[in-house]
């Protein structure tokens, strides 16, 4: 039984990157090839940013943002065939992808105190997933698992992930997704708390000229190969 399933260790692997390199799409489809949980920690911040709209928070004022941090509730479904989000009990799945949650997810995201709250989320689900899990973010192999067993850190050109976009959003404009992604890269880099960044032991994959299939092919490969050297 020694190349069993069972026998396997579980294994957790983090996938970083900026916003249409192709994070989500090719996470849950390695979590799916290879029986893990999958974990969108974005939809997380997104989560705890449409609870604050709801609440009619001033997003202005990070001491307000940091004063009701702890209050909602987020669950994550963790099926990479069907992930769910709740948030108090209600499926927000939809909602957090308006484009009003989107324009605030990145200034509720950088108040320490909703980061540690996210982030204790995060762990809690990865060290819990019994036969291991993907984890995909934008701080997932520096601040929330550094130890993970596979860093991963995807890239495209601005270009390219702006086509990608403008495909995801109906009728959305190149020029402008392309300008706001790169503002959203600015604001996930710099920020003093957890910014966006490539770990020191990442494997870096450039998606840029890869299509989804190959992306998928390449992770799933690295997976195998941990999992085997293990």
């Amino acid at each position: 039984m020694e190349n069993g399933a069972p026998t396997a260790k579980p294994v957790i692997v983090a996938i970083d990157g900026p916003s249409g390199t192709g994070k989500s799409s090719t996470s849950k489809a390695v979590a799916s090839q290879l029986g893990l949980s999958y974990l969108d920690t974005g939809a997380q911040y997104r989560a705890i940013t449409w609870w604050m709209v709801a609440n009619s928070i001033d997003l202005d004022d990070p001491t307000a943002i940091a004063a009701v941090a702890g209050k909602p509730e987020i669950v994550s479904g963790t099926d990479p065939s069907a992930p769910t989000i709740t948030v108090d009990g209600v499926d927000v799945a939809g909602p957090i992808r308006t484009q009003e949650v989107t324009s605030k997810v990145s200034a509720v995201s950088a108040v320490p105190e909703v980061r540690s709250r996210i982030t204790e989320l995060q762990r809690s689900l990865a060290t819990g997933a019994e036969l291991g899990i993907v984890v995909e973010g934008r701080d997932i192999g520096t601040t929330v698992l550094p130890d993970a067993d596979l860093k991963i850190f995807l890239t495209a050109s601005p270009e390219a992930r702006a086509a990608r976009r403008s495909g995801e959003l109906k009728g959305a404009d190149i020029h402008t997704t392309r300008e706001a992604l790169i503002k959203r890269d600015a604001a996930d880099s710099s920020r003093k708390t957890s910014p966006l960044a490539k770990a020191g032991d990442a494997v870096e994959v450039d998606t840029t000229e890869l299509t989804l299939a190959q992306v998928i092919e390449c992770v799933v490969t690295l997976v195998e190969e941990k999992r085997a050297g293990k």
